[in-house]
């Protein structure tokens, strides 16, 4: 059986990897309580109060645990990711993985060296269940040839509960590097690119004139040999809203598009999950809420079998590059 531990608790993702990682018959065999966030390590000791609590250094040292699930400040996931690998263990790490062009590529010379595993569960595919479906009925041709994706990452600030590194681009990598890189990670995989560029991106401050460092709009057009992506993400979600933000994907193709509503249906349906088809046959919704997620399954069995079945090498590190690169490259807009 698959063992895994929990070194960084600085982001509720993490809740995502345990409970995805236990469905897939992986043993949860504890955690280091070290966190910038101590609601969120006392809300997870109340959802596994028989988890034990272990020394980081012993998690590392232990030769029976075979992965490592990172949540940490971002700043801190790849040098965490790097000692774990070094020590022989594979890594799940939330996104952002890297937040620097010499965290990816430290990254990449260390799976280079010990073959280990580095993954990056980008939840807002992974762990979202219309998401999933709507890969199938990609690859099922269900919209033709994917011709462009339209992925938009509003969220709510939910300003009382940040700690301090959340305001700071040096610790959290940038709103494109933080968050953008789940539609950056959409955009590949949806259109079936290997690569892609930055043709242009943006940042800005519009909201928040007394803390000039902190970046609340976002956004990227993107471009490869297969088609075009325009991604926008901010911390704009109004209060009225039910729920952190209104998560959308729009999927172009030659003889259809597929629409995601992620988290919520203004439109007055209930729940989440909620998939709208339109082709050559017909025009539908399709609710996704029971769709199986397989990301963590698969995972478990590349940990066991040495293969690359959840998401490739290559594809996480892309998703790295084109998000640093249009991090580093944004025009800055609102507050200077």
């Amino acid at each position: 059986m698959l063992r895994f531990a929990v070194v960084g608790i600085d982001h509720g993702h993490t809740f995502d990897h345990v409970k995805g990682l236990l469905a897939a018959g992986a043993e949860f065999v504890g955690y280091c309580p070290q966190t910038s966030v101590p609601a969120l390590l006392e809300n997870f000791k109340k959802t596994y109060p028989d988890t034990p609590q272990i020394d980081r250094d012993k998690i590392f040292a232990d030769p029976s645990i075979d992965v490592i699930c990172i949540a940490a400040i971002p700043r801190d996931r790849a040098g965490l990711a790097v000692r774990a690998m070094k020590a022989g263990k594979d890594v799940m790490t939330d996104k952002p993985g890297v937040t620097t062009f010499a965290q990816l590529e430290e990254v990449k010379r260390t799976v280079a060296d010990t073959g280990r595993i580095f993954s990056i569960c980008f939840s807002e595919r992974h762990c979202v269940r219309s998401a999933v479906k709507a890969g199938k009925l990609v690859k099922e041709g269900a919209i033709g040839t994917v011709i462009q994706t339209l992925g938009m990452g509003p969220h709510r600030l939910q300003l009382p509960t940040r700690p301090a590194w959340f305001f700071d681009p040096e610790q959290f990598g940038g709103i494109i590097v933080d968050i953008a890189s789940h539609q950056v990670d959409q955009f590949l995989f949806y259109t079936g690119s290997t690569s892609g560029e930055v043709v242009a991106s943006s940042v800005g401050n519009f909201g928040m004139s007394d803390k000039p460092a902190f970046q609340d709009f976002g956004e990227v057009l993107l471009r490869s040999e297969k088609a075009s992506g325009y991604v926008r993400v901010d911390w704009f979600t109004p209060e009225a809203l039910p729920t952190w933000g209104d998560g959308r994907l729009t999927i172009l193709g030659t003889e259809g598009y597929i629409e995601l509503r992620k988290y919520i249906d203004i439109a007055g349906r209930p729940g989440k999950d909620h998939l709208f088809l339109v082709n050559g046959t017909e025009m539908t919704h399709i609710d996704c809420s029971g769709e199986k997620l397989d990301y963590f399954d698969a995972f478990a069995a590349d940990v066991r079998d040495r293969t690359e079945t959840a998401m490739s090498q290559a594809h996480v590190y892309e998703v790295c590059r084109l998000s640093l690169e249009a991090q580093s490259r944004a025009a800055r807009l609102g507050h200077r």
